[in-house]
């Protein structure tokens, strides 16, 4: 999809969930969640992605990176800021990936870390999300419950049968607009075969990361007024968060809004403050991207940084301005 519609699509889901929903709940919500909370949270999400940065550096430096661990916090942090800028929070790992191969001079160990990084978090999500879905069905009346097992055989079973099929399959018969990622994704996951110990801390490391996120969220939603079990944030949360990955919208903007509050609602949540979570969420991702667009700024300055030799940020020969 092109930009122009990505901007439309997250604009009529926006209006459409602004029109429908109860102000009056909303702004009553509000008011039990006070600045302190606020900041307590976001203080953990930027804490949740440190450890995403020494998370994403095992992964770059276990291809031969060689990362410095100051430089792997700029270039992650310019690839957080760059998630409030670019249509998807792809074009973010990009960035970083492109700042990675610049300060080490190594551009593939730079390019497959983001993609095997990638690759790990969206499995650890779907992990997470079973988990969710194996405890929280006992928080649903009888035909959500049934409905939501059902659901877990079909995903599991699906599983089984498609990754063995898409690993086998050759690269020229998929299609022709999907052969880059999906040759991209099997070159990454072959690199993970033959590397599994720093691929196991990774994914041990993303699973700290997500679940931390998850249990902000339900930290948040309490104070709203969202009383569901934790296992139902984690079926939840996982499955917003990967439905905001489809490029579609602008960063997964009202997409993830929209699928978190259908999704709670079984539980019993109003719309208005699944959606009103889902936002709350939003402002600590833009606080924590101006935040990191500060870090990536004071970093990038440094006298005695590498990167500031090779000329990240000025214009080269080799390349765009970037910051």
């Amino acid at each position: 999809m092109k930009l122009w519609q990505k901007a439309l699509v997250s604009v009529a889901l926006l209006g459409a969930l602004f029109a429908f929903i109860p102000w009056h709940d909303v702004v009553g919500a509000l008011r039990n969640l006070s600045a302190g909370i606020w900041v307590a949270a976001l203080g953990a999400f930027l804490v949740g992605h440190l450890v995403g940065v020494a998370k994403w550096r095992l992964i770059v430096n276990a291809g031969g990176g060689g990362l410095r661990g100051t430089d792997a916090v700029m270039c992650y942090a310019a690839g957080l800021f760059a998630n409030l800028c670019l249509p998807s929070i792809v074009g973010g790992d990009v960035l970083r990936a492109v700042l990675a191969g610049r300060v080490t001079r190594r551009k593939e160990p730079a390019v497959w870390g983001g993609i095997v990084d990638r690759l790990i978090d969206t499995f650890t999500l779907v992990v997470l999300m079973f988990v969710g879905a194996a405890l929280a069905h006992g928080a649903l009346p009888g035909v959500w419950a049934t409905g939501l097992r059902a659901a877990v055989a079909i995903g599991l079973v699906g599983l089984a049968v498609f990754v063995p099929l898409a690993w086998r399959r050759p690269l020229v018969r998929w299609p022709t607009r999907l052969r880059r990622p999906v040759g991209r994704s099997l070159v990454a996951l072959r690199k993970l075969a033959r590397s599994p110990g720093p691929a196991i801390a990774a994914a041990l490391l993303s699973l700290a990361i997500q679940s931390g996120f998850v249990l902000i969220n339900v930290a948040l939603g309490a104070r709203l007024g969202i009383s569901v079990p934790v296992a139902a944030w984690f079926l939840v949360w996982p499955l917003a968060k990967i439905a905001s990955l489809a490029p579609i919208s602008l960063g997964g903007l009202a997409v993830r809004e929209a699928s978190l509050a259908a999704l709670l609602v079984p539980f019993g949540v109003p719309v208005a403050l699944g959606v009103l979570s889902s936002l709350v969420w939003q402002t600590l991702l833009i606080a924590g991207g101006l935040l990191s667009g500060l870090v990536w700024l004071a970093l990038r300055r440094r006298p005695s940084a590498r990167s500031h030799a090779l000329g990240i940020g000025a214009a080269t020969a080799s390349g765009p301005r970037y910051g």
